[in-house]
Order: C-alpha cells, then sequence, then structure tokens
C-alpha cells in the first residue's frame, strides 16, 4: 500500500522523468534523446504497467534504479540511513529526558509549576521544524556563534539539529507524561507504598515513573516515524546528509524509484519501532506479560 500511494502521488507531480535523468527541466535535450531514455527506463509505457513493473521489482527485493543519479537505489539509500537513524534515535532520547524532567517538575513545584510546565509543554508541540532550526541557528551560531549552522560530521554539528527535532516531540510526550504522573500519584499503589515506610523519592522512582511512562512508550513508535519524516526539513536546513535530504531532492525531480525506497524504509522503520514499543511495554508493565 505504501508503495502504490507513493508511486502514483509521485506521478502526479508535473514534470518529466525523463528530463531529471538528462539533467532537468533546463537540459535542453532533444526529443531523441528523451524518447531514448524513456524506452531504456520503460517510462513510454503506460503508467499502470510501469506501476506493475516497480511492484514487481519490490517483490524481488529490487529498489530499481535511480533516474537523477543513475545507480542502484538499496545501496544508495544504505549509505544515508545510518546518518539518518542516528539523528532520530539522538532526538528521540533527548525528547524523553527532557518531557520526563519537566514532567516530574511540573508535577512537584505545585500550582505554579504546573502551569508553567503545560504552558512550555504547549508551545513546543506547536512549533513547526522549519521555524525552530531558524531560530536555533540565529541564536546559537550568529549571535553567540557557540555551534556551526551546519551539520558537520563532528558532535558539534548534531546538536542544533537533534534540538530542533527533539524539543517539539518533547512537548508531546511531556503531556503525556505529566498527566500519566498525577494520575499515578493518585492511585492507591501509590498510598500503598507510602504506607510502607517508603521515601517519597523511591515512591516516585520506582512506581510513579514506570507506571506512567507506558502511555509515553506506547506514543515512541509514532515519534519515532515523525522524527524520519521532520528528517526531511531538518536535513535540508542544516545541510545534512542523510535520508531525508536523499528523499527530497528525489521528489524535485520526480525520482521515482527513490522516493519509493526511502518511503518504504521510513514505513518498515515505523514498523520494528512499534514492536519494540509492544516488547518495551511487556517489560516494564508486568500485568501484559501475564496475557
Amino acid at each position: 500500500m505504501v508503495a502504490t500511494l507513493t508511486f502514483f502521488a509521485v506521478r502526479l507531480i508535473p514534470g518529466d522523468p525523463a528530463e531529471a535523468i538528462l539533467g532537468g527541466p533546463g537540459s535542453q535535450t532533444s526529443p531523441e534523446a528523451l524518447a531514448a531514455v524513456r524506452a531504456e527506463y520503460g517510462l513510454d509505457q503506460p503508467v499502470f504497467v510501469q506501476y506493475l513493473a516497480q511492484l514487481g521489482r519490490l517483490v524481488t527485493g529490487d529498489l530499481g534504479r535511480s533516474y537523477a543519479l543513475n545507480q542502484d537505489v538499496a545501496p544508495l539509500l544504505a549509505g544515508q540511513l545510518g546518518g539518518t537513524l542516528l539523528l532520530a534515535v539522538l532526538a528521540l532520547s533527548l525528547a524523553w529526558l527532557l518531557a520526563l524532567g519537566l514532567a516530574t517538575w511540573s508535577t512537584r513545584g505545585g500550582r505554579v509549576a504546573w502551569y508553567v510546565g503545560s504552558g512550555l509543554e504547549i508551545v513546543a508541540a506547536a512549533l513547526p521544524h522549519f521555524w525552530l532550526a531558524t531560530a536555533l541557528i540565529v541564536l546559537f551560531s550568529v549571535w553567540l556563534g557557540w555551534l556551526p549552522p551546519i551539520s558537520s560530521a563532528g558532535a558539534a554539528g548534531l546538536v542544533l539539529p537533534v534540538l530542533t527535532l527533539a524539543v517539539p516531540l518533547a512537548g508531546f510526550l511531556g503531556q503525556i507524561m505529566r498527566e500519566s504522573l498525577l494520575t499515578a500519584l493518585e492511585s492507591p499503589f501509590v498510598l500503598s507504598a507510602r504506607a510502607r515506610g517508603e521515601s517519597e523519592r523511591g515512591v516516585r522512582w520506582v512506581h510513579v515513573i514506570r507506571h506512567a511512562s507506558l502511555p509515553a512508550i506506547s506514543l515512541s513508535g509514532w515519534a519515532f516515524g515523525s522524527l524520519l519524516s521532520g528528517a526531511v526539513v531538518v536535513e535540508t536546513i542544516f545541510a545534512r546528509p542523510g535520508l531525508g535530504r536523499t528523499l527530497l531532492n528525489a521528489v524535485t525531480v520526480r525520482d521515482v524509484p527513490v522516493v519509493v525506497g526511502a518511503v518504504l524504509i521510513v514505513a518498515v522503520g515505523y514498523i520494528l519501532m512499534t514492536l519494540l514499543t509492544d516488547l518495551a511495554q511487556r517489560i516494564v508493565d508486568p500485568r501484559l506479560r501475564a496475557r
């Protein structure tokens, strides 16, 4: 289904894939050259025939050959996948830390902390990636000069892209965690733990956090998928090599095999992450293991 929707969505974009293969609309290639390329890549066939051919290759594990780059799609995407996965994993980890810290503070600091924490979460969740990335570049690169505006190979080049992806996600996760923490603090098992003489720190970190993290864990699969999609914007703004930037370039030139392959990788990553979150929930909550 993902491959089908992606294929026809890309074909609806105005432009000729044969021109992309020969250098783009400004290449001023001859009609004969365009006809030869269409015949070589099967672009002279009806769209449905092209779709069946693409689907047949996917069934055998062949992602095809890039129109614009003239190389196999599988090794092309494999070379870009590592950087995007690193970015997504770091952003998800940071989002969890920010959300957990803000939710814990807002449930312990009284009414003022509650309203401040709630406001920060709403604002963070509403921040678009492209706006936040621009603001971070202006603040930390232009005004303060602390971090590079372009994501280089070093660790410093990862800070701004990771922050751009993590802050909005932390807003979503923080709202879920804060409500879960409040519900857990009012649960009977907390009263029972306190009655047994456990310290407030032990009650929160042994019982409450474990219980309150379940809804956020279930959202982590969706969150990972959103990070992979958000990498398209972030990698483009910070000029960072990766799957997202490759996908955007492929959409621009209507490189159908690359677009389909990249979207399939994102879909598979989302499915695998969802399975991992299900396993994590069973580890955290013994009640699920008993089912």
